[in-house]
């Protein structure tokens, strides 16, 4: 789970080209999101730190992953939680004991996702796929 810091002028020209300013609020979320990794609002909100409460953080999230700066997945039957997009696709694998996120490379799903398209005709999007199960360290305790 590879961490990365999502600054750069890149995003910022796309807020701008969108209208949108560039405000230190939205600039903060997106860095912290860099930096957790994956991550929930409230984390993101607790690394952002004072000044920046848990509303904006969420409004934040949304323009991010409406800018397709973030993605968010459900690892858990919480809140969502949020990384920098940009990163090849992949799944979340989530062990049910210790809770640890392990990723593997979307192209391991290829088959199914071709079988549903083939027979429903429906476009999986692996970016939001978590799979729960038991990590190797806790099937083997």
């Amino acid at each position: 789970m590879g961490k990365q810091t999502g600054t750069g002028e890149a995003w910022q020209q796309e807020l701008r080209a969108r209208g949108y300013r560039l405000t230190p609020q939205r600039q903060r979320v997106l860095e912290a999101v860099g930096v957790l990794g994956h991550a929930t609002p409230e984390a993101i909100s607790e690394q952002v730190g004072d000044g920046v409460n848990l509303s904006t953080v969420y409004r934040s999230l949304e323009l991010l992953e409406d800018l397709g700066l973030v993605r968010h997945t459900h690892l858990n039957h919480g809140s969502p939680s949020y990384s920098v997009a940009g990163s090849a696709d992949h799944v979340h694998l989530v062990c049910r004991d210790c809770e640890a996120v392990l990723e593997v490379g979307a192209e391991l799903l290829q088959p199914l996702v071709a079988t549903i398209a083939d027979e429903q005709g429906f476009s999986v999007d692996v970016g939001h796929v978590a799979l729960f199960g038991r990590c190797a360290a806790c099937a083997n305790r």
